[in-house]
């Protein structure tokens, strides 16, 4: 598990590749520019870490893009301390970006292998969720809400209300929705029962499936 200078200019240059795909967040950016994601693929895919696309990673998931990462989390926009919820914790990578940022994780994965084989990645490298499950990301975690945040790292067909109620007020989910091509979508919890919703544009994931455990 090796992290050499080599990997680093590597991340610089990736980081530079999102600047001119208008990432702002200097947090985001620096995570993305700290975090090693070759050892969150298969070592015989090395090269392919640090160019801006998402990989295949087993289980029929893939590790995202690293825009579509950086994407997300700066539409969270989190502060250290905020309680975070993520839904398909996957091959780790987007964990240890939140992680990064100073907040405390909460995910859940549905696929057995994967979920076991990241939690042991996740502490090998330093990175410590506050609560990793594995379970129906559908469902959320009520029994940690509310959260600040919400992040959905796979296509929902349709938004799972059990996530858009365990925000807090003024808190923020944000959710690929659509089925073979999603929208990027932003809910912002208002009040108890009213969210405003904003769109931007489309993204590929693979989807979220429920009650495939």
């Amino acid at each position: 598990m090796k992290d050499t200078l080599r990997h680093a200019g590597k991340r610089k240059q990736l980081v530079d590749v999102l600047i001119k795909k208008g990432i702002k967040s200097k947090a985001v950016l620096s995570a993305i520019a700290k975090i090693p994601r070759h050892l969150f693929i298969d070592s015989g895919f090395e090269d392919h870490a640090y160019q801006d696309k998402a990989f295949p990673i087993g289980a029929d998931q893939t590790i995202s893009q690293p825009y579509t990462v950086a994407f997300q989390s700066e539409l969270l926009k989190v502060e250290r301390g905020d309680q975070v919820l993520e839904i398909g914790t996957g091959s780790g990578y987007q964990t240890a970006v939140l992680c990064e940022l100073g907040v405390k994780v909460y995910s859940i994965e549905r696929q057995k292998e994967l979920f076991k084989k990241t939690k042991l990645l996740l502490s090998k490298l330093g990175y410590r969720p506050k609560y990793l499950s594995f379970g129906d990301g559908y469902k959320g975690l009520v029994e940690h809400a509310p959260y600040k945040a919400i992040i959905v790292t796979a296509g929902a067909p349709y938004v799972p209300k059990p996530l858009l109620s365990q925000l807090q007020i003024n808190g923020r989910l944000v959710i690929p929705v659509g089925e073979k091509v999603q929208i990027m979508t932003l809910f912002v919890r208002k009040s108890e029962t009213a969210f405003e919703k904003h769109e931007f544009g489309e993204f590929r994931f693979v989807p979220l499936l429920e009650d495939k455990n």
